[in-house]
């Protein structure tokens, strides 16, 4: 459910159940017991819920509520499915409940409410409800993987089965995303576009920081009949700081961990009229066999080799990887078709050096780095970044619990 900010949009709230308590009964649940008998008809407690009992079709995000008048809430539990249950706020002075997030469409919800009247006495409302069923369904999914260990310059990705096209139903999505951080650190969310929101930090993740991120979308409305199915959760750890820079100009690859270099390898990057990408990418994938083929980059017939210990940077095809056919030109000249190569040994080393997620920055060719492809969220600047945001303004994530 999506904290705070349930709106009520949609079906309007629907009514509400008021039980009285007058002497040793009640009509929902009865006397609990706690207070003297015989209490004043004024002193009773009454406690209100809406949605009321039996509503069917209810707008996913419409918030719960429970009142209590002449008297003060107790608790309140919403439960759905196997006795799970959904987080709500009780106001302090106990005079009112709201559920924290938008709820999950196509389910059965349950209410139970306990609260003392101004004479003592207690009383329990329940309420079961079922919200509709969207006519359209936002699915999603999420990057890194939940459990893996990246590198300082990994994004989160969260990718959407449908576009959110309007700048409403963008801010709706960015409010019900949660980052949580064992060192908060600020950064932003950024639309790439309709269907992708990633965050990235102002600057490269600490290392050693563990981050959790909680999409509260279950429920979430982010366009006219269009609602989230499920919330989303994942984990991840930052490990050692890795920046590999790649100079065209030495035809070198400084490879650094935690400030200190640790490697230089010579390499080969693209010949003229296939350059290789300048600006600050991320190894997004790593994949120890494959086949390159011209073909996938529209030039069929060209190539079509197998390649090792292969490293990607870009959507479009840009990998460092074992290249033992130009180990004469590596450290030399630019003689491949846009990738970074190595010697097996260093190609090989580097694969099993990098996560997902180490920074590698390429300089000095006269091709640049588009937005767009690939995660790219450090070519833009933290300001540009910041732009991509609906609600323009950065987060700091919360403390992890």
């Amino acid at each position: 459910m999506r904290k705070g900010r349930a709106g009520t949009t949609g079906a309007a709230i629907i009514g509400a159940l008021a039980i009285t308590v007058a002497g040793c009964s009640s009509g929902g649940g009865g006397d609990k017991g706690g207070g003297s008998g015989g209490g004043k008809a004024e002193d009773a407690a009454k406690l209100a819920i809406s949605p009321a009992t039996g509503t069917k079709q209810v707008a996913p995000d419409q918030p719960v509520l429970v009142k209590a008048d002449k008297g003060k809430l107790t608790g309140v539990t919403l439960t759905y499915g196997k006795n799970q249950k959904a987080e709500g706020k009780l106001a302090p002075d106990g005079s009112s409940w709201r559920s924290s997030w938008t709820l999950r469409p196509s389910t059965t919800y349950t209410v139970t409410a306990q609260g003392t009247g101004d004479g003592g006495k207690q009383v329990t409302a329940t309420s079961t409800f079922t919200t509709l069923t969207p006519a359209k369904k936002l699915e999603s999914g999420m990057s890194p993987l939940d459990g893996e260990t990246v590198g300082v310059g990994m994004p989160v990705q969260l990718l959407l089965s449908r576009p959110v096209s309007t700048k409403a139903g963008k801010q709706a999505v960015e409010k019900a995303l949660e980052v949580r951080m064992s060192t908060p650190v600020q950064g932003a969310w950024s639309w790439i576009n309709d269907k992708e929101v990633d965050f990235r930090p102002r600057d490269y993740w600490p290392s050693g920081e563990k981050v959790k991120v909680v999409a509260h979308l279950a429920g979430l409305k982010a366009g006219e009949g269009l609602y989230g199915m499920k919330d989303r959760s994942l984990s991840f750890t930052v490990g050692a700081k890795h920046i590999t820079t790649i100079s065209d100009g030495t035809h070198r690859a400084k490879v650094t961990e935690n400030g200190r270099l640790v490697r230089t390898m010579k390499v080969s990057l693209g010949k003229p009229g296939h350059d290789s990408y300048s600006g600050t990418m991320i190894a997004q994938e790593k994949r120890a066999h494959i086949i390159m083929d011209s073909a996938t980059t529209g030039d069929p017939g060209e190539y079509k080799i197998p390649t090792s210990w292969n490293v990607r940077l870009t959507y479009s095809g840009t990998f460092v990887h074992s290249a033992p056919w130009s180990t004469g030109s590596q450290g030399v000249a630019d003689v491949s078709h846009g990738c970074v190569n190595a010697s097996p040994t260093d190609a090989k080393w580097f694969f099993n050096f990098t996560n997902r997620g180490d920074v590698v920055k390429v300089t000095g060719t006269s091709r640049k780095l588009q937005f767009g492809n690939g995660p790219t969220p450090w070519a833009k600047s933290w300001s540009e970044w910041l732009q991509g945001s609906a609600l323009g303004a950065p987060v700091t994530g919360a403390p992890l619990n």
